[in-house]
């Protein structure tokens, strides 16, 4: 997986942000350079970035004087390189070593950091978005794309095996959440997920049930998966791979319940509603 979770719009945002990645100084950073920065050496390391001085700090004022153009950009990109258990941590850190010197090295100021803490081994790379040269580090869809099989090619290389397929090929029903959303759901403070369940929950008590028009192109879209996939399995009955085509068949058939987020909040609220009806009961029993 290669993934951009978002980029610091000051240095004291970026100050911080390196200083969670090394543990607050337990782990050393390791720099484009090739060196080893200890915890109290990352103020000296941001200091000769030079991200004040970044030409792209600050867009000017828009034609009203406020508005999005008037808006702090990014001075760096926080990128994640991560697979999944049980891969080796070390190769993991040596893909990415090589990963961040072929794409960044000489053009973009960066430092990364291995961790371990989670059953998935993966590295933290922080980009200096404004290069050598001045020109911005642009990141879409399409340049994603190529460093996930970029980065997949790597880790080949290691000895691990690795593909860059995309989600809904492998059945991925979502996209994880930004981790400041995570963060909010998890504290039971996320205004959003709190109007999103008030809204269920009136539905529910109308109708009984939930009506969700996005649920029509997830079904539409499954369908065009399995037939890709049973496409694969003739393939490769063609070619003599008959064991290989049923695993892929077994594959197409286990992909999970097509579920939109609205229908799977309503079942959560549901489950919750009866575990607490299920208590009550208990207590009550109890309680005689």
């Amino acid at each position: 997986m290669v993934k951009v979770t978002g980029g610091g719009q000051t240095p004291g945002a970026v100050a911080a942000h390196l200083s969670y990645l090394s543990h607050h100084g337990a782990l050393d950073l390791e720099t484009d350079e090739g060196q080893r920065v200890s915890g109290q050496e990352q103020k000296a390391m941001l200091k000769d970035w030079h991200l004040e001085f970044c030409s792209g700090q600050y867009r000017g004022p828009g034609p009203t004087g406020s508005g999005k153009s008037g808006r702090p950009v990014k001075l760096v990109h926080n990128i994640v390189l991560s697979m999944p258990a049980p891969t080796p941590a070390e190769k993991v850190l040596a893909a990415a070593e090589i990963f961040a010197r072929e794409k960044f090295g000489l053009q973009h100021r960066y430092a990364m950091a291995l961790h371990t803490h989670q059953p998935h081994p993966h590295v933290h790379l922080v980009v200096k978005a404004e290069g050598v040269s001045g020109q911005r580090l642009h990141i879409d869809k399409a340049r994603l794309r190529e460093w996930r099989q970029d980065f997949a090619q790597l880790m080949r290389e290691q000895g691990v095996a690795a593909n860059a397929t995309p989600r809904w090929a492998r059945g991925r029903r979502k996209q994880a959440a930004s981790l400041a959303t995570y963060r909010a759901k998890r504290r039971g403070d996320s205004r959003a997920l709190r109007a999103q369940v008030a809204s269920i929950a009136t539905e529910l008590s109308k109708t009984g049930t939930i009506c969700d028009p996005g649920r029509a192109k997830l079904l539409d879209t499954r369908k065009v998966i399995v037939e890709g996939w049973n496409q694969v399995a003739t393939v490769l009955d063609a070619q003599g791979q008959v064991v290989l085509a049923g695993e892929v068949r077994h594959f197409a058939t286990r992909l999970s319940r097509v579920m939109t987020d609205r229908e799977r909040l309503a079942a959560q609220l549901l489950q919750h509603v009866r575990s607490g009806k299920e208590l009550r009961k208990v207590l009550t029993e109890r309680a005689r």
